[in-house]
């Protein structure tokens, strides 16, 4: 198998004879792209131009942007990040009036490089405004099977998983898949409230063998459960999507009306590989600021670090409709496609590093 930290090739991406093994994933790049954008043409979807260059570039806590200086016609420098999402900015043409929105975003993230990581990336972000989060579902199945026909393969790959991307796809709740697959009574530890229960986890994590820190919070103790038991077992066989996340582990979506213990949210999984996050929206302004603000005071604690909350965006929130929204990760895609091995080899012209 495999190492997922193993070195990127130390030959030149531009020599020839390497360019030239990697140019047949390269041409179905280009061919999915091409596809993609004409489904959600014929979908109505309306496709933005976005910008990377933002005041905020998320609040997420374990996102780290790129920061520079936007110089004025003063000469005074202001200090400006590189989206790590076109989310912030899709919401306010939802609160301007679009109502089917896509955009192909080149993204950016900092400390993230590895086999399914690059620092600069492609990212499908769409909307429906009005429409439940469910149908996006249906839209992850249909752009899986274009994938797939786009590349010519019947099916997906990445190390020793393979996945069919014409059957059809599994959904699992977060709570049932650590139940499944890790024993775990995941919703006995959130209340109602969206308090957490840190000793409650880790009590069960260490009748079950697993290793954590003393100091490590739910939402650490959550995120290893995921990573080490569930994650590399999901989107075997067919897709699967990972649904109804902890409220606590949704800051941008809306709660559940049928246990405000989780929320609208999912992930889907290909062969082990996250592929897509979705959400029926939050479109609370107060709500979200309390949440933003509490990612950053966590990202304070453990990074040393900050970043300024968007305020345009929180006062679009207020004028947005009810929406579902998902962002996909192209490359990644395009890698369980055509069957590379590594991002670099789906990407035109890697970052240097």
């Amino acid at each position: 198998m495999p190492d997922e930290n193993a070195a990127a090739p130390s030959s030149p991406w531009w020599l020839s004879d390497r360019h030239r093994d990697r140019r047949p994933a390269l041409l179905a790049r280009n061919r999915i792209m091409a596809a993609m954008r004409a489904w959600f043409a014929d979908e109505a979807f309306i496709e933005a131009d976005l910008p990377a260059l933002q005041v905020s570039p998320g609040n997420e806590t374990h996102l780290h942007g790129f920061s520079t200086d936007m110089i004025g016609n003063d000469g005074a420098a202001k200090a400006m990040y590189l989206h790590t999402s076109p989310e912030f900015t899709a919401k306010k043409l939802l609160a301007a009036g679009e109502e089917r929105l896509v955009a192909f975003s080149r993204v950016y993230r900092n400390r993230e490089r590895g086999p399914l990581h690059h620092p600069e990336f492609t990212m499908v972000e769409w909307y429906r405004a009005r429409e439940p989060y469910e149908k996006l579902f249906a839209d992850c199945s249909a752009l899986l099977a274009l994938a797939a026909r786009a590349a010519g393969t019947g099916r997906f790959a990445w190390r020793d998983g393979n996945c069919d991307p014409f059957a059809a796809i599994e959904r699992l709740s977060v709570a049932e898949a650590f139940a499944r697959f890790a024993g775990i009574d995941l919703l006995a530890t959130i209340a109602a409230d969206g308090s957490t229960d840190r000793d409650g986890l880790s009590g069960q994590m260490r009748e079950k063998g697993f290793r954590y820190g003393n100091d490590d919070s739910w939402s650490d103790l959550f995120s290893r459960v995921l990573v080490e038991k569930i994650e590399p077992r999901l989107g075997h066989g067919r897709a699967t999507l990972l649904d109804a996340y902890p409220a606590p582990e949704a800051a941008l979506a809306r709660k559940s009306e049928d246990d405000p213990r989780v929320s609208e949210r999912f992930e889907l999984y290909v062969c082990g590989v996250e592929l897509a996050n979705g959400f029926g929206e939050l479109t609370d302004a107060g709500e979200q600021r309390r949440r933003f603000e509490a990612d950053m005071a966590e990202k304070e604690r453990i990074y040393g670090e900050t970043y300024p909350i968007d305020e345009d965006f929180l006062a679009a929130l207020g004028h947005m409709p009810a929406a579902s929204g998902i962002a996909l990760g192209f490359d990644r895609l395009v890698m369980l496609a055509t069957g590379a091995r590594r991002i670099e080899d789906v990407l035109w012209a890697p970052v240097a590093g």
